[in-house]
């Protein structure tokens, strides 16, 4: 079952919950979406594919995201005003729970555990603890078109189906399904694309270390796999490349495969406990 746990009208944060039938997990999962999404990403196939599994499983909008407050304030909210909503739904949630963060939001994973502990963490594609520069300039030579198109989703909130397309997703899509996606994208915050690039990246120093998984998509157009390589190992940790998939991997046509890493990982990390 399907609810949205919302604090009071017009002082709220988005957090979907998917809640199981026969919970089988001691710790909750928290997913945490990318730039210019929402909570709804998640709730396409994974909220409901875990929770079918046995884990109570929740999806935050950050604030200015999806139905969250905030959206007359989005561009001056930066990395770290991401990480005290996270809080906010730790706390709302009542125990610490396993983050699994995309992109952006994998990147706010590895800033809350600058701050606190948590079981562990799965980061899908995420924005490596070095930051955005290095993948930017990259992206800005090999396919100068997509990078004008982002641009142009960063700045005016809106980029082409195809982009989106190109950006994303490797597997095939139904037009129907990328037409509703291209309409739950939105801008994202100016300030929050700058913290990743430079001003806000992770205290490696201070950070919590926790048990983490980090997936890498094959064919992923945002985020080179040597840049996931370099980030990994940073955090003490490796690279695992999911086949065949684009960045958005909980989108993609093998979303399933992913997911079942992810549980096979979280089940191994019941055993140890």
């Amino acid at each position: 079952m399907m609810r949205d746990l919302r604090a009071g009208a017009g002082d709220r944060l988005e957090l979907l919950e998917a809640a199981p039938v026969a919970p089988d997990y001691p710790h909750p999962l928290l997913f945490l979406h990318g730039a210019f999404t929402g909570a709804w990403c998640w709730a396409e196939y994974f909220l409901g594919y875990f929770a079918a599994q046995g884990f109570a499983s929740y999806a935050l909008s950050f604030r200015g995201h999806g139905a969250s407050r905030g959206r007359e304030s989005l561009m001056s909210s930066g990395i770290q005003d991401y990480v005290e909503d996270v809080f906010e739904a730790v706390g709302r949630i009542g125990r610490p729970p396993v983050l699994i963060g995309h992109s952006m939001g994998g990147f706010v994973a590895q800033k809350y555990l600058d701050d606190a502990p948590l079981p562990g963490a799965a980061l899908l594609a995420p924005v490596p603890p070095q930051g955005l520069f290095a993948s930017q300039l990259q992206l800005a030579f090999a396919n100068p078109t997509l990078f004008a198109e982002l641009n142009t989703l960063l700045s005016r909130g809106r980029a082409s189906p195809a982009a989106l397309q190109k950006a994303l997703i490797a597997g095939p899509v139904e037009t129907e399904k990328l037409a509703d996606w291209f309409r739950h994208t939105q801008a994202e915050s100016q300030r929050a694309i700058w913290d990743m690039t430079l001003f806000a990246l992770p205290w490696l120093w201070r950070q919590n270390r926790v048990p983490l998984l980090w997936l890498a998509a094959e064919n992923d157009a945002l985020m080179p796999i040597e840049q996931m390589r370099i980030g990994a190992g940073m955090l003490g940790t490796s690279v695992e490349v999911m086949p065949g998939l684009g960045h958005a991997m909980m989108l993609d046509a093998g979303w399933q495969a992913v997911a079942d890493r992810v549980i096979a990982w979280l089940k191994g990390l019941q055993e140890k406990t």
